[in-house]
């Protein structure tokens, strides 16, 4: 049960409906997106999350699921259903996109791991579409929506025959435009033109008798006449009825099709439920990306144990502005069900309790949530929240009687499986009064065994807490001393309103504020003001503790690196050292050997000055080849030291060493590089780019911190977003652009972005509509065609679509 019947209004999870419409593809998936209800079903909503779940890792680590043509068929394939309907030739193209779509979406999961996505795999089975049915679709219809030539042997003789006659009515119109413009006869920059539906040459209108013709029309001013001439009259007239025999044979094709599928409608329609199941849950999945919602762990039972979790909403609004958002940590069980929380207004309250709303029915409703993967959530049979103004002049219902009526309701119909959310208990009429009754609804509620988080601004509630079991306070920090709040809750102490402070912040008189302090009591203002503090404090000291704990840490590791590094370079140096002397020794051990022998070979030769010369020169020689060679030791040694220092370096990688807390992972046949946030038995929590999910840890092997650094200076485009940007223009992208009245420098701009679109998107051919005039739009467009590589061709239209008015563009 849900109460009040704006629920999703006032917990804002109409945003949330409306932003997932967003991310749908089609109206396949927007009407799942319109039939989101809430469950309490245990099974059901773990089947709901797994199937998202699983989505997204697609999403994140698959780059060959089928991701555009998610069209809805349903409408044409019930129509098709009467007898004597055959489908619409504008539709072939749709049908023939959208049954590849889900054929390669049933392929994907038919070819990967039984284990990998078992939850959209069993949405895939029993999905069939006969071969049949896309076989005959394919000969009929072409890329572009086109029928076929060769659809049936009739409709390949009819356009064959077609061909040739255009083909001599434009050699025909060629030769007598050529006449009439070498003449004079013919407007100056004149060129044939379409009028009635027939080929014409525009003529002036003095020389209108020059050709023998039939006149179709004239100009506004007269002068000009438009002539479709007498000799292709009659060819004109074997065009037309050719294209109605065209036209009947098609319409023929078209209904021969639709009774070849329409024994297969059913099993159509169930396909295309399952496309927009996909569409509905890629939406979901994408979502949870960009607010990096999870599958959190979800008990049977009720209760709350959250950590981190934030409010979507306010998430991606702080995310555009570069603000980041203070996260929740709740916990509420059977020693704690009911949350009273106090605190100065604009400081959270409102959020915390909104979130908790949020965030609960987003789950029930099948949503990944934006919490910690270890956080913990209960299943509630009924969720209520009272929020904001419900004065009803119809039912002539003030704000506070409309308060009384929500908490009727809580009364009757609470128990130990729901969840209450009521902002500003109390409020609306007496202080005394209206905080005696809410004090007395908290007590029943809580004698129910219900849940719940109200925030409150009353001290009798606050003291609830010293003296009922299942009610406990919780504060939003202030900083009492910067006078700003901290958007913190914390658990455990009731918070103070600082209405004195917030007041005198703001400049109000202060004759005006002493005077209400000496009527309240200044013993009650300090210990308001110190309690705060002191939480506040307690959480700055918690806060540097965890710091400097982890400052501790990595100190100990420098220094134990230091240490051992010491170690190494002092019993290096000595090793260097003694390599340096004995070097030394056999260099000197080298030189004195050959000093010596060059001595005694000078002493033979008796000081003969040539043969002394010659010794010299050998001298020299062996004491290069010395030094040469002690250079070329020096170096090798070098390079071996590098190659060691390298191995030093990488020692720490060991492809077979047990996985840890921290190390650098990817998953088994992919690219994609995280870190290990978590590991509990064989299951490991890994973060990539701060998206987290969970894995196996066989499906997983080490990488090194080299190779983590290079994806991670490489690897920084969503994916998913880009595929959406891209999905996003292919939906809008016309396969015309006309440029006609512009400037050259103007059309040549938008001419070049529509190619480098078409190109994007792989399109095969576009029309540039240019205009005839005198052909400097098309000199200049047609120059950049040649120009840009992936333009295959271009060609001018067919008389009867343009002429040389348009040009056709085909695409390698």
């Amino acid at each position: 049960m849900i109460y009040p019947q704006n629920f999703e209004e006032k917990a804002g999870f109409d945003k949330i409906r409306a932003l997932l419409k967003d991310y749908c593809y089609s109206d396949l998936g927007i009407s799942f997106v319109e039939k989101i209800r809430f469950s309490n079903r245990h099974d059901y909503i773990i089947k709901l999350l797994e199937q998202t779940n699983e989505f997204k890792e697609i999403l994140m680590f698959e780059e060959s699921f089928p991701n555009k043509n998610y069209i809805n068929m349903e409408p044409e394939l019930n129509r098709l259903r009467l007898d004597g309907t055959f489908i619409e030739q504008g539709k072939l193209l749709d049908l023939k996109a959208s049954l590849t779509t889900i054929l390669e979406a049933l392929r994907f999961f038919k070819n990967c791991d039984p284990e990998k996505y078992p939850q959209l795999i069993l949405l895939s089975s029993g999905i069939e579409i006969n071969e049949i049915v896309l076989q005959r679709l394919d000969q009929i219809v072409d890329d572009k929506g086109y029928i076929r030539d060769n659809a049936s042997s009739a409709l390949a003789e009819i356009r064959h025959r077609l061909k040739a006659l255009q083909s001599t009515i434009d050699r025909r119109m060629g030769r007598l435009m050529s006449q009439a413009k070498n003449s004079g006869w013919a407007p100056e920059n004149s060129e044939i033109t379409i009028r009635n539906g027939r080929l014409v040459i525009p003529m002036k209108a003095a020389d209108k008798r020059k050709i023998k013709g039939f006149v179709h029309d004239e100009s506004a001013t007269g002068q000009t006449v438009f002539i479709e001439p007498a000799e292709i009259f009659e060819t004109n007239n074997e065009i037309r009825e050719l294209e109605n025999s065209e036209r009947r044979e098609i319409i023929r094709i078209l209904k021969d099709y639709t009774e070849l599928i329409r024994p297969y409608l059913d099993e159509l329609k169930k396909a295309y439920r399952f496309l927009g199941a996909l569409d509905f849950i890629q939406a979901k999945a994408r979502f949870a990306i960009d607010t990096n919602g999870v599958k959190p762990l979800l008990n049977k039972t009720p209760g709350v144990y959250w950590r981190k979790a934030t409010h979507p909403l306010l998430y991606l609004s702080h995310k555009e502005q570069g603000k980041e958002v203070v996260p929740l940590d709740l916990h509420l069980n059977e020693n704690g069900r009911i949350l009273v929380i106090s605190g100065p207004n604009a400081g959270g309250k409102s959020v915390c309790l909104k979130t908790t709303a949020l965030l609960q029915y987003m789950l029930q409703c099948g949503l990944l949530v934006p919490v910690l993967e270890n956080s913990e959530f209960g299943v509630f049979q009924k969720i209520f929240i009272d929020i904001g103004d419900e004065q009803s002049l119809e039912n002539d219902l003030s704000t506070y009687s409309s308060h009384l009526m929500n908490m009727k309701h809580f009364v009757e119909n609470s128990n130990s499986k729901t969840l209450f959310l009521i902002d500003e208990f109390g409020t609306g009429t007496e202080p005394q009064l209206g905080g005696a009754i809410a004090e007395a609804v908290l007590e029943n509620i809580n004698d129910d065994g219900a849940f719940g988080v109200i925030t409150t601004h009353y001290a009798n509630l606050k003291l609830l807490a010293d003296v009922h079991k299942g009610i406990i306070n919780g504060a939003m920090l202030y900083d009492t001393k910067e006078m700003r709040p901290l958007y913190m809750l914390k658990i455990g102490n009731p918070g103070s309103s600082f209405a004195f402070e917030i007041a005198r912040k703001i400049g109000f008189p202060t004759k005006v504020l002493d005077n209400a302090a000496q009527k309240t009591g200044k013993d009650q203002l300090k210990f308001d003001e110190q309690l705060q503090q002191l939480e506040v404090e307690k959480e700055e000291i918690r806060k540097k503790q965890f710091e400097l704990k982890n400052a501790d840490k990595v100190l100990n590791d420098v220094v134990d690196k230091y240490q051992s590094l010491h170690d190494k370079m002092e019993s290096r140096k000595q090793a260097i050292i003694q390599e340096a002397r004995q070097e030394a020794r056999e260099i000197v051990a080298d030189s004195n050997a050959l000093i010596e022998k060059t001595i005694r070979e000078i002493k033979e030769a008796e000081a003969d000055k040539e043969k002394t010369k010659e010794i010299r020169q050998s001298f020299e020689q062996k004491r290069d080849q010395i030094i040469k060679t002690k250079v070329k030791k020096q170096k090798a040694q070098k390079q071996k030291e590098q190659i060691e220092a390298a191995a030093e370096l990488s020692a720490d990688f060991d492809p077979n060493k047990p996985l840890e807390e921290g190390d650098n992972v990817k998953v088994i046949g992919q690219q994609t590089i995280g870190t290990i946030m978590e590991i509990k038995g064989n299951n490991v929590v890994v973060s990539y780019n701060s998206i987290k999910f969970k894995s196996k840890l066989k499906d997983l092997e080490r990488v090194s911190n080299r190779d983590a650094r290079k994806q991670q200076r490489t690897h920084k485009t969503n994916y998913s977003s880009i595929m959406h940007q891209i999905n996003k223009k292919m939906t809008e992208f016309n396969l015309k652009i006309d440029v006609r009245g512009q400037r050259a420098d103007e059309a040549l701009a938008n001419v070049k972005k529509y190619v480098d679109e078409a190109i994007l998107l792989s399109i095969n051919e576009v029309e540039i509509l240019h205009g005839k005039g005198n052909g400097i739009l098309r000199d200049i467009i047609r120059e950049h065609l040649r120009a840009t590589t992936e333009v295959k061709g271009f060609r001018d239209a067919a008389l009867d679509s343009g002429g040389a008015g348009i040009t056709i563009v085909r695409f390698r």
